[in-house]
């Protein structure tokens, strides 16, 4: 019997099953040559690109020179210590400043900074039983927010134990991790500045222990000639919270060290450098953009000439009786140029910053104002002479000279300083006349608006224009009748020692309002075997305008300032036995005023505004020493501080002397800071 055979069936669902899985692994294979063949290249620079990473690194600032090619100020290499900080990392924090505190010099003055909040912060990140203890249970779950819960423990915490149950040894630790607190969350902080060589070594090896620790090359500036014009440099840190917006929008990041004071605030976006970049790709290769410098700043200042008036401030204030000033002694003088408004020297004794903010009445060194304001507006002219006898009268304060001088004109009044003169000009302003009856004041607002407005053509009671943030323009506001006649002779409205330094260079050169500076040029970095960069931008004179007299006017005013200085004699110059033997020709102008000290009207400031030589003005000066004792024993303080600092630049101008560069490593280097180290 033969069998049937059977037949090999295959259903067909399976053969799809086998065709459609022979089509996708056809399509794979395709797609994969592709991506190897066609796309691989660029597939390959993204998986590269994927294993590179990218530091910044500060670039040092632009350098400043002073108007000689002296460096005033330099860059200095250094190794700076940063810290990154993450969120939740509370405790590990608080380890790593335990363990920095055997590398970093933690002095008194770090302590100090400590407020009362982070010493109690950290108390209770210290001291968890301790702190639990501070609440109890049933107010702990009816706060339930662990904020409202920590504010009950602060309130409770009194800080005297605080620091009492934290040893010396700890407290080092605080003021670490405090420093370490003040950094954004994720960006790299610094916390200690000039590490040495051995202290850098011996963290690097610790890095991987250290989490959020780096050590990065910075520079920190450097002053060769220490302290001198220091103040006005300025300073630089980091960005402060009320900046950060701004900075953050022109491109800065967060822990950018950016001018924050004067000339480095002044001039930020030039001195800034642009970053070096350091690119790392997946196999351990560096590639670098070097970054550039920032470009510098070529001052107007002579550093020779700023260190012999600083030396001549401190000697004539060192040698003044005692009992001389009514506060600390203070002095302040400004040279110029007057006819670029080129600013040689800014020195103080005491306080450099009251150069462009501190307000004084600066007392008769105004009259030239005065006299000049009374021709313009046609109350006097050429000659006019007025009776030097006080005044008195109702609603005003009384008003007399140092002496009755009889009949004075106009130049005599300047010579001789008659405060008389110039009230009589105010009150022709205000049209007062003496003798006649039922005569009023109500012509002073008038009188007031015309003095101002004129003052204000020398730079007095406004912006000088000088390339400083923050300058004040002192006080001229308000109409007080019984302070009118005052006016006119520097008795009432308070101007900057940088408004009277415009005034005497604005006398000086018969008219001009020269806007001052202290940056002539602005460079770009010197490269190769270059002294210096090519010039980005150069600061031309600039007037800010002509005051409104004529040549003839000024030549009377000028005449009357050279009087002043060298015309000797029992009717001579105010200031002719400090002046009349000197050879370079000047000519100036005194004042004093009185000035309540300690709610009493019994002190006065002292003060000059001058220029040499008469014919041919080079330099102006002007001098303030302000709450001296007397006004007859030490006025001349102001006299001799202009005389010595007048001598001291001519002396330079024949003799070229170069500045003295300091030793004071104190001095040399700025922490910008106030951070650890």
């Amino acid at each position: 019997m033969v069998r049937e055979k059977r037949k090999n069936h295959i259903p067909i669902r399976l053969n799809v099953l086998f065709f459609a899985v022979f089509i996708l692994f056809s399509v794979l294979i395709l797609r994969l040559g592709y991506i190897q063949i066609v796309q691989g290249e660029e597939y390959e620079e993204m998986v590269n690109n994927n294993g590179e990473q990218t530091a910044n690194v500060d670039a040092p600032r632009g350098l400043m020179f002073d108007r000689n090619g002296n460096t005033v100020v330099d860059n200095e290499l250094e190794l700076t210590l940063t810290y990154t900080n993450r969120p939740g990392n509370d405790e590990e924090m608080l380890e790593i400043a335990e363990r920095l505190t055997q590398f970093l010099d933690i002095d008194e003055d770090d302590i100090d900074d400590i407020n009362e909040r982070e010493w109690q912060d950290y108390w209770l990140q210290t001291r968890e039983d301790e702190a639990d203890e501070l609440v109890s249970d049933e107010e702990e779950a009816e706060l339930e927010e662990d904020d409202d819960i920590y504010e009950l423990q602060l309130e409770r915490l009194p800080e005297e134990e605080v620091i009492d149950d934290i040893g010396e040894e700890e407290q080092e630790t605080v003021a670490i991790w405090t420093e370490m607190m003040t950094g954004y969350n994720y960006a790299p902080h610094r916390i200690a500045r000039g590490l040495d060589e051995e202290t850098a070594h011996a963290l690097s090896e610790l890095m991987h222990e250290l989490p959020g620790i780096d050590i990065m090359r910075d520079s920190v500036r450097a002053y060769p000639y220490g302290e001198s014009f220091s103040t006005f440099f300025g300073s630089t840190g980091q960005i402060t919270e009320g900046e950060l917006d701004q900075y953050l929008g022109e491109g800065y990041e967060r822990t950018d060290i950016v001018g924050n004071s004067q000339l480095e605030d002044e001039y930020e976006s030039v001195l800034r450098g642009e970053k070096a970049e350091i690119t790392t790709d997946a196999d351990g290769n560096e590639s670098t953009d070097p970054g550039a410098r920032g470009n510098d700043l070529v001052l107007t200042i002579d550093m020779a000439l700023q260190q012999e008036v600083e030396d001549v401030i401190d000697d004539n204030i060192g040698s003044a009786s005692g009992g001389t000033f009514l506060n600390e002694p203070e002095a302040h003088v400004i040279m110029m140029e007057p006819d670029t408004g080129d600013i040689l020297s800014m020195a103080s004794y005491d306080n450099d910053v009251n150069l462009v903010m501190g307000q004084y009445e600066i007392g008769s060194t105004v009259k030239m104002a005065t006299v000049l304001a009374g021709y313009e507006s046609g109350v006097i002219g050429h000659g006019t002479v007025y009776e030097d006898t006080p005044i008195n009268l109702p609603a005003s304060q009384p008003v007399s000279s140092w002496q009755n001088m009889g009949a004075v004109n106009d130049i005599d009044a300047i010579r001789r300083s008659s405060n008389v003169y110039m009230s009589r000009i105010a009150m022709e302003m205000a049209d007062y006349e003496l003798g006649v009856d039922g005569r009023d004041w109500s012509g002073a607002d008038q009188g007031f608006d015309m003095l101002r407005n004129h003052y204000a053509q020398f730079g007095l009671g406004t912006e000088t224009g000088i390339d400083l943030p923050n300058e004040v323009t002192g006080t001229t506001d308000g109409y007080n009748i019984g302070n009118y006649l005052m006016l006119p002779f520097g008795q009432y409205d308070t101007y900057t020692p940088m408004q009277m330094a415009q005034f005497a260079a604005t006398m000086a050169n018969g008219g001009d309002r020269m806007q001052p500076t202290l940056v002539r040029e602005i460079l770009e970095p010197a490269t190769g075997d270059e002294e210096s960069g090519s010039v980005v931008r150069q600061n031309s004179p600039e007037v800010m305008n002509s005051v409104d007299n004529s040549n003839e006017d000024f030549e009377r005013m000028q005449e009357g300032m050279r009087q002043v200085m060298q015309q000797s004699g029992s009717n001579g110059g105010t200031a002719s036995d400090d002046f009349d033997d000197a050879d370079y020709n000047p000519a100036g102008k005194t004042g004093t005023a009185q000035v309540s000290v300690h709610e009493v009207n019994d002190g006065y400031n002292q003060g000059m505004v001058a220029y040499a030589p008469h014919d041919d003005p080079e330099v102006a000066i002007a001098v303030i020493v302000p709450e001296t004792s007397t006004s007859d024993e030490d006025s001349g303080l102001a006299n001799s501080i202009t005389r010595d600092a007048l001598d001291a630049y001519f002396d330079l101008q024949e003799d070229g002397a170069e500045p003295e560069e300091s030793d004071d490593e104190d001095e040399i280097y700025q922490d910008p800071d106030d951070d650890l180290g």
